[in-house]
């Protein structure tokens, strides 16, 4: 079942996409060489306490878990795109991050992802941000009254098609609202024209995910973490979006500047100069 949401409800999501923004756009400004896994986790958790959020992720138990997911926010490193497990891993100068993080607040959920790149970004790293990030758009701008989900998904491949990029259809996007994962899926390849009819109220998550050179996943050992087949670097970018009357409102949006690169200064957690 699909469910619309009127617009006080749609206010009552964009309060906890704003938060979600705004830790993400922390967690890129703390994100430096010699900072650890751990320390992003621990410092997320800490962000959720104080803001009386609740983590839609702790606890979470889906098939393809290896026991319910222990952690606030997922943290995939160079070749992992989706699911990172937090784990003791200290990030190295040219690291590829990306955090994806799904909260609740006051009952009502938005999640929102985002790569970056540690210290020096080679400049492959930084194409297959920007194909994901133009993705995004692409996709929010069929976001519109009329349109089919087709047309979105469509948009998500042209881009990569274009950029090069083969696109994994297993892993998309979805409804959601009052719960994490709701009706319907958005895959990242599509046609245009088919599909459900958009309308007024729809509330989906976006997520154009690319590997360099395949379609191809593979798990790692803990059951969660989701890595390219062939090892090739990966990104993810990931909004929270409203379907309205006018244009599609972005629920997750991040200040302009916030930017993909980081370790232009120490952050407080690293410790590569302790």
């Amino acid at each position: 079942m699909i469910e619309l949401k009127t617009p006080a409800e749609i206010q009552r999501m964009h309060v906890a996409g704003r938060f979600v923004a705004e830790v993400l756009s922390e967690v890129g400004q703390l994100a430096d060489v010699g900072v650890n896994l751990l320390d992003l986790e621990h410092h997320v958790r800490g962000m959720i306490k104080r803001c009386g959020a609740e983590s839609c992720y702790w606890d979470y138990a889906p098939s393809f878990g290896r026991g319910p997911f222990r952690n606030v926010i997922c943290l995939s490193v160079n070749d992992a795109v989706l699911h990172g497990l937090p784990h003791d891993y200290t990030l190295r100068d040219g690291d590829v991050l990306s955090a994806d993080l799904a909260v609740s607040v006051d009952g009502w959920v938005a999640d929102s992802a985002r790569t970056v790149v540690v210290g020096t970004a080679a400049e492959e790293d930084l194409r297959i941000i920007r194909a994901t990030e133009e993705a995004l758009e692409a996709a929010i701008e069929m976001a519109r009254p009329g349109n089919r989900l087709g047309d979105i998904s469509a948009a998500i491949w042209a881009v990569a098609h274009d950029y090069g990029y083969p696109v994994n259809t297993e892993f998309g996007g979805h409804g959601l609202g009052r719960t994490m994962h709701e009706e319907p899926h958005v895959s990242n390849k599509g046609r245009a024209g088919r599909g459900l009819t958009l309308r007024p109220g729809l509330t989906l998550a976006l997520e154009p995910w690319f590997a360099r050179t395949t379609d191809r996943i593979v798990y790692d050992a803990d059951g969660w973490t989701i890595r390219s087949a062939d090892g090739s670097r990966t990104a993810h970018s990931e909004h929270t979006i409203a379907i309205t009357e006018d244009a599609p409102l972005v629920l997750t949006r991040r200040e302009p500047e916030d930017t993909v690169t980081r370790g232009d200064s120490t952050s407080p957690l690293s410790t590569k100069d302790a």
